[in-house]
């Protein structure tokens, strides 16, 4: 009697029709077929792997990979690093004079913070706290806080207000004191965003000072309402 499972041209073509059953596969063969697909599902390449990844699977990889791995696992940690800065605030905070050490100048390495010194019922602060919610929230890698001035600076005086210190790294980068900086209650949020820009605080996506366009447009303005050279001689016929 003929063997279904030897390999003749015979009892393939009774397997495409069906007349012998499927070739069975030794279960040496399947075993190996089997490991084979589950390290396929388990073992990825390092380079795509997270860091908890890499740390459940270092095992599978040779002593040729060491190397690579730690080189991939320091990047994975940098770019670990570099989220959590950059999603770290998104708000601008309320503070208090005992808060300014550990929220200002120990705000950690490479932190930026704006701070704004601001009274109640002084209309300008009111409209820099509102920019300052709106630039928070576009830039979450800078810190942005407020706080009532006296409470942050005994005597601090009202005419300095509204005040905005910027600090990185524990120092003072630049500050702006009083209404006259801000240009008073037509402050832009894009003109506030430019003057963080140019301290470093943040990264702004502007191409130029709004500021700059809104001049440009005054002094065109003012241009053209001034008489010109031929109604001047006309008048003086």
């Amino acid at each position: 009697m003929q063997n279904p499972n030897e390999d003749t041209e015979w009892n393939d073509i009774l397997r495409k029709k069906g007349i012998l059953p499927p070739k069975e596969v030794p279960k040496e063969d399947e075993e190996e077929e089997e490991l084979a697909l589950q390290q396929q599902s388990i073992v990825k390449t390092y380079e795509s792997m997270t860091l908890d990844e890499l740390e459940e699977n270092e095992d599978e990889f040779g002593e040729e990979d060491e190397a690579a791995i730690e080189m991939y696992r320091q990047k994975r940690l940098a770019e670990w690093k570099a989220a959590q800065i950059k999603n770290a605030f998104g708000e601008l905070g309320e503070i208090s004079g005992q808060d300014y050490v550990n929220e200002v100048n120990k705000a950690g390495e490479g932190i930026w913070v704006v701070l704004h010194l601001y009274k109640q019922g002084i209309p300008l602060c009111t409209l820099i706290n509102q920019h300052l919610n709106t630039l928070a929230r576009k830039f979450p890698q800078t810190k942005f806080l407020k706080s009532i001035s006296t409470t942050c600076i005994p005597n601090y005086p009202d005419r300095n207000l509204p005040t905005i210190f910027v600090y990185s790294e524990g120092e003072m980068k630049a500050q702006f004191i009083g209404p006259l900086v801000f240009g008073g209650m037509n402050l832009k949020v894009e003109e506030l965003e430019w003057r963080l820009s140019e301290t470093g605080a943040v990264k702004t996506d502007l191409e130029e000072n709004p500021k700059k366009q809104i001049e440009d447009k005054l002094m065109s303005s003012i241009r053209s309402s001034l008489p010109t050279r031929k109604d001047s001689d006309s008048e003086d016929d």
